[in-house]
């Protein structure tokens, strides 16, 4: 229900109630507009990004602490930014890029690490476009990495001990064993995790409106979603991008729907 109403608002005027009728408009808007764009691009550049690196790492971690003593260790400190929420994330890395300029005390972490190391004037850091962006969505792959760490860790204790040494005695070692044996055997939860990922990122909307309110060229959909609706009070508007976002998210829930009802029929 909730769904439907937004969509209806979607082709009404900015109103809440009594609304005219514009059609597609408010649609038209959202990807024509100049400054909606850079949002929607934005958007795509955090879908393109996070997730694969969040996966990436998430994956390397999980090999790389396989046979370690303390495994457990390790994967509970990588783990431990899961149990933050977004806003808190994004303030503790609000602290770390802080930078009050030039002629003041420094107290941000990155700052100062630049410093030493010889860099004497770094950039304001969150005013810095596109830098900016990027910078975000280290916050994001920070806390996601954890999430695809551990399932990914688990799908490659499943590989059966007799496919890998079946392997090895193939000649079948290091990268050779990883891409050719062990990436084909977790495709599938490897594909799971990285959509999985790639929701929560085009949902994205704690992050950005903690650190920077969606200024200085961050902006996303979901960030501009609610600006639009509570502080424009434009509902047409509001609720088209959100429709956008819904239509977006629900290719990836169907694609994790069908990819798990597949491996529940070969268990």
């Amino acid at each position: 229900i909730p769904a439907i109403r937004t969509f209806y608002l979607s082709f009404h005027g900015p109103q809440l109630v009594n609304a005219k009728f514009v059609g597609f408009d408010n649609y038209t808007w959202a990807f024509t507009n100049p400054t909606e764009q850079q949002v929607l691009l934005n958007t795509l550049l955090w879908l393109i990004v996070a997730p694969v690196v969040a996966t990436a790492l998430g994956l390397l971690i999980a090999i790389g602490v396989d046979h370690m003593k303390r495994q457990a260790l390790v994967k509970s400190l990588i783990f431990m930014p899961m149990a933050m929420s977004f806003v808190g994330a994004g303030i503790i890395w609000k602290f770390v890029y802080d930078n009050p300029g030039a002629g003041k005390a420094q107290d941000g972490l990155l700052s100062q690490i630049v410093i030493l190391l010889g860099w004497k004037h770094p950039p304001i850091w969150l005013l810095s476009h596109p830098l900016n962006n990027f910078l975000l969505m280290v916050i994001m792959i920070w806390i996601e990495t954890g999430f695809a760490m551990v399932v990914l860790s688990a799908a490659i204790k499943a590989i059966p001990d007799d496919v890998i040494e079946a392997a090895r005695v193939d000649g079948a070692h290091g990268p050779r064993l990883f891409f050719s044996v062990q990436i084909p055997m977790i495709r599938a939860t490897l594909i799971v995790v990285l959509t999985t990922v790639m929701i929560a990122t085009l949902k994205i909307f704690d992050i950005v409106k903690a650190v920077t309110g969606g200024n200085f060229g961050t902006n996303t959909l979901s960030n501009d979603m609610w600006t639009q609706t509570f502080v424009q009070f434009n509902v047409g508007h509001g609720s088209a991008l959100a429709v956008v976002i819904l239509i977006a998210v629900t290719p990836l829930l169907l694609y994790n729907v069908v990819q798990l009802k597949k491996e529940r029929a070969v268990r």
